[in-house]
C-alpha cells in the first residue's frame, strides 16, 4: 500500500515585475509512491498541480529513472528547501505558473519544471494550506510540550537517583567505618592477648631457667661434698 506523506515548504522566489525583489509562496505537497499533488498560494491567488502516475512515468523515463525515485527526488526538493538549488515560480500564460528548481547530477546543473493551473477556488486552496500549517504547528507545539515534560521527568528521576546514590555512598562509608572500628578493636584485643601470652611464656621460661640453674648448683655442691668425705676417709 502507498504511504501518503504531506509537506509544506515556504519559498522566496523572484517577482515577475522586478526580478531583484522576492515574494513568498507556500508549496504544499501530497506524496504517494508513484504520483504527487501540489497546492501553491501566495496569500492572494492559488494554483494546483496534479502529477498522475502516467505523467510521472513519462518524466522518469526521460530522465532514465524509476518513477518512485523521481517522486522521492521531487519530494526532497519540494518538501525541504535544498541549499544551492534555484527555485522559481514564473508566469506560463493564461494564469498558469511554472514551478521549477535546479539540482546537481554528475557535475551538471539540471532543472525540473511542472506547470501549475489556477485553483478552482483560491480561498479554499489557501485555507487548506493554512489549516495544514496550523495543524502542523499545533502538533509541533504538543510534541515540544511532551518533550519538555519528558525532560522534566527525566531530570526529576535523575535528581532522585543522584540523591539515592549519595545516600547509599554515605551509608557505605558509615558501614565501612563501623566495621573497621570493630575490626580494630578485635585486632587490638588479639594483640593484647598475644602480648599477655608472650609475657607469660617469658616468665615461665625465666622461672624454668632459674630452677635448672639451682638444681645444677645443688648437684655440684653435693658432688663436691661427697668427694671431700671420701678423701677424708
Amino acid at each position: 500500500m502507498d504511504a501518503i506523506r504531506h509537506t509544506c515548504l515556504k519559498l522566496e522566489v523572484p517577482t515577475n515585475a522586478q526580478p531583484n525583489e522576492r515574494s513568498s509562496i507556500f508549496v504544499k505537497g501530497t506524496w504517494n509512491h508513484l504520483r504527487f499533488d501540489l497546492s501553491i498560494t501566495d496569500g492572494f491567488h492559488a494554483w494546483t498541480c496534479h502529477a498522475t502516475e502516467d505523467e510521472v512515468r513519462l518524466r522518469a523515463a526521460q530522465w532514465d529513472q524509476e518513477p518512485s525515485d523521481y517522486v522521492a527526488l521531487a519530494e526532497r526538493y519540494l518538501g525541504f528547501q535544498q541549499p544551492g538549488s534555484i527555485y522559481d515560480f514564473a508566469d506560463a500564460g493564461n494564469g498558469y505558473k511554472r514551478l521549477s528548481w535546479t539540482f546537481d547530477k554528475e557535475g551538471m546543473k539540471l532543472e525540473w519544471r511542472w506547470k501549475c493551473q489556477p485553483a478552482s477556488d483560491n480561498k479554499t486552496t489557501t485555507a487548506g494550506i493554512l489549516n495544514f500549517l496550523m495543524d502542523a504547528n499545533i502538533r509541533l507545539s504538543e510534541e515540544v510540550v511532551r518533550k519538555n515534560q519528558s525532560v522534566e521527568r527525566l531530570k526529576a528521576e535523575s535528581e532522585k537517583c543522584l540523591a539515592q546514590s549519595e545516600k547509599i555512598c554515605d551509608e557505605k562509608v558509615e558501614f565501612e567505618t563501623a566495621i573497621y572500628a570493630k575490626f580494630l578493636n578485635v585486632l587490638n584485643a588479639k594483640k593484647a592477648k598475644l602480648r599477655e601470652y608472650r609475657d607469660q611464656l617469658s616468665r615461665q621460661t625465666i622461672t624454668g631457667s632459674k630452677l635448672k640453674q639451682e638444681e645444677y648448683s645443688s648437684d655440684k655442691t653435693e658432688s663436691f661434698d661427697d668427694e671431700s668425705d671420701a678423701e677424708k676417709n
